[in-house]
């Protein structure tokens, strides 16, 4: 199978330098502005476009535009496309579908969520034989590292975000990884394979930001650890997702994932918990996931199909879960214990509905923290 590459970057030049390793596929052309980089690279889509002996896109350009056109533009000149960028996958899917399907041509997105990680490939099996009752999990390897780095050598936020940012784990603007957009993202790619839906993102996103030195050491000292989490679960045609900081027992295996790596879980009735555990990100094992998807769609291997025609509606009342909140000041309201560190308010709810919450946090800078059930 010939196929084209759309950026010659980090996920790029992996899927280049692992298709070199294999027989059965072949990179005709690379979409680069610098031409020098590769003998095969062009600056012309078109070239790309025209050429009838390519038959599958592999798009790493990342962001909307001009992804969202190129992306379409291959589907609509049927040709197959993969592509690792959740940023146009969650916000177009369903055009990407229906197009792809329109012109008898595959899309596939394993590379997007959990990079290396096949999870949603085993989302589609545990699919085909039964409902998933939730998924949850650390999506996102910028923030684990910088909680981890913040509970193993005690540093604050912005120390820990500084050297993310000097070992290539967190861009020089962070806000996608920290700010929860990226979780976000991955939480709705996901939620399209498991419940057969296309949500958008109008589910609570807290930012991790708000969590200090001081923080962590006060729950270290109660036992738990924080980990940056996304997570969804429906109940008939509604559903409950969010993404925030949860606290976990130290003996938890969501507690000891270390460093940038990845953790996901899905639950079903038969298959109980299955943890999906490994680099989230980085060059080659994104690349292996791409690679994947381009032969499963050279031999036709389909796991599921994929449909996102089911209609949900978000409800904040639908579950009820305890959360810690801290601020500076006593808050009023009726909670199970507060507790005082220094010139911190550490403030136990008992359980209650996302609405509740979002009532007791309107829209102030307090640190949301929810207890972990799992």
């Amino acid at each position: 199978m010939k196929i084209a590459i759309l950026g010659f970057g980090t996920v790029g030049s992996g899927v280049y330098e692992i298709a070199k390793t294999l027989k059965n596929i072949e990179v005709k052309k690379v979409l680069e502005k610098d031409l020098s980089k590769i003998n095969i690279a062009t600056d012309s889509y078109d070239e790309i476009i025209n050429d009838k002996e390519i038959e599958l896109v592999v798009e790493c350009v990342g962001g909307l535009h001009p992804a969202y056109e190129f992306i379409m533009k291959a589907l609509q000149n049927k040709k197959s496309v993969v592509s690792a960028n959740k940023a146009v996958i969650a916000k177009y899917l369903d055009e990407f579908l229906k197009t792809s399907k329109e012109n008898n041509v595959e899309f596939r997105f394993e590379a997007s969520v959990g990079g290396g990680i096949p999870c949603l490939a085993s989302i589609q099996k545990i699919r085909r034989v039964e409902n998933i009752d939730k998924f949850y999990g650390i999506f996102n390897g910028t923030s684990n590292f910088i909680l981890d780095n913040m509970y193993r050598l005690e540093n604050k936020f912005f120390t820990s975000l500084k050297t993310a940012q000097k070992l290539g784990y967190a861009e020089a603007d962070p806000s996608a990884d920290i700010d929860g957009y990226d979780v976000t993202n991955k939480v709705i790619i996901s939620f399209a394979l498991a419940y057969d839906g296309f949500i958008k993102n109008e589910f609570p996103c807290f930012t991790m930001k708000n969590i200090t030195k001081e923080d962590i050491l006060y729950f270290k000292k109660q036992g738990f650890v924080a980990k940056y989490i996304g997570e969804a679960t429906t109940k008939g045609n509604e559903y409950e997702a969010s993404v925030m900081l949860n606290l976990f027992p130290i003996n938890a295996l969501e507690a000891n994932v270390l460093s940038n790596y990845n953790i996901i879980t899905v639950q079903s009735h038969t298959m109980g918990e299955v943890k999906f555990y490994g680099q989230g990100a980085g060059k080659l094992p994104t690349a292996n996931s791409i690679i994947q998807d381009i032969l499963d769609i050279q031999t036709k291997i389909s796991f599921n199909p994929i449909s996102i025609k089911k209609k949900y509606t978000y409800s904040s009342n639908l579950f009820k879960h305890k959360y810690v909140i801290r601020s500076n000041e006593k808050l009023k309201g009726n909670f199970e214990r507060i507790d005082r560190d220094g010139n911190n308010f550490y403030h136990y709810t008992k359980e209650i509905t996302q609405a509740d919450l979002l009532k007791l946090v309107e829209e102030k800078d307090y640190l949301v923290v929810k207890l972990s059930e799992y």
